[in-house]
């Protein structure tokens, strides 16, 4: 969960003083995770990772979250950021587990109003909400990797299945930043910022989390992620001297504690 969060407060560091533009370290994270990912599927099965894991339905969702993840978090604090993501995740999620039938209690349909509320408070227009576009743009990342997210569902070998939907990504990241080229920009601190991210936030933090999975519940693999927005919004503030505001304070419980509440009544289910 510290990988997860990490992501956001890398990005943050590096994007919001300008060290390196969005395009570019989207590209940057994006190669580096694919290296690290071919280097474990080649060192546990002796190959590189096959084009056979590769699904255009994932690599999409992949880029969507890869590229939106970068360029909303020019405008947005460590802790909002990843705080309106990881609602998003679930909210598509649970919009899914409805569309294929579940049927959730009431307990279930108040904790997803309470989210809802929540998020809804925290984006409305005020001298204390998060930038727009910004608030947008995660929130697009957030249902993308909740799509992605689903369509890993069943995947035989996910560490491999992830290494070649990063390796389809790049050329559409490279895409982005030849658009961008005249926006290109990158020091040697922005640069380490985003391999950090793409090979040990982003890679290794699979890596890890893949074989936690076999070791946890459905329910408390969900439940142990409502830890990621509170990590990056404290480490937000310890790094990024950025302000923790009465609007996050109030819409946080409601968002993580909904959430929770709807993944206590599936577990119990």
């Amino acid at each position: 969960m510290i990988c997860f969060a990490a992501n956001s407060l890398l990005c943050r560091i590096a994007l919001g003083p300008g060290l390196i533009d969005p395009a570019s370290f989207t590209t940057v994270r994006v190669l580096a995770a694919v290296v690290i990912l071919a280097l474990v599927v080649w060192q546990r099965y002796g190959h590189l990772p096959s084009f056979a894991y590769a699904k255009v339905r994932s690599v999409a969702a992949l880029f969507v979250y890869l590229i939106c993840f970068s360029f909303a978090y020019v405008r947005l604090t460590a802790g909002t950021g990843a705080l309106i993501l990881f609602t998003a995740v679930q909210l598509t999620m649970f919009c899914v587990a409805l569309r294929e039938g579940e049927r959730f209690s009431a307990a279930g349909w108040i904790g997803l109003s309470i989210a809802s509320l929540g998020l809804i408070c925290l984006v409305l227009p005020g001298v204390s909400a998060p930038d727009p576009l910004g608030a947008i743009l995660i929130a697009v990342s957030g249902i993308a990797w909740g799509v992605f997210s689903l369509s890993a569902r069943g995947v035989d070998h996910p560490i491999e299945a992830n290494a070649i939907n990063f390796l389809c990504c790049l050329p559409l990241a490279a895409a982005v930043n030849l658009w961008q080229l005249s926006d290109v920009h990158a020091t040697s601190t922005g640069l380490a910022y985003a391999i950090a991210s793409g090979a040990v936030a982003s890679g290794l933090g699979y890596v890890m989390w893949y074989v936690t999975l076999r070791h946890l519940s459905a329910a408390r693999a969900a439940s142990v992620q409502l830890s990621v927005p509170a990590i990056a919004a404290i480490g937000g503030a310890l790094f990024l001297a950025e302000p923790v505001t009465l609007r996050l304070l109030l819409a946080s419980p409601a968002m993580l504690g909904g959430i929770a509440l709807v993944l206590a009544q599936r577990s119990k289910r």
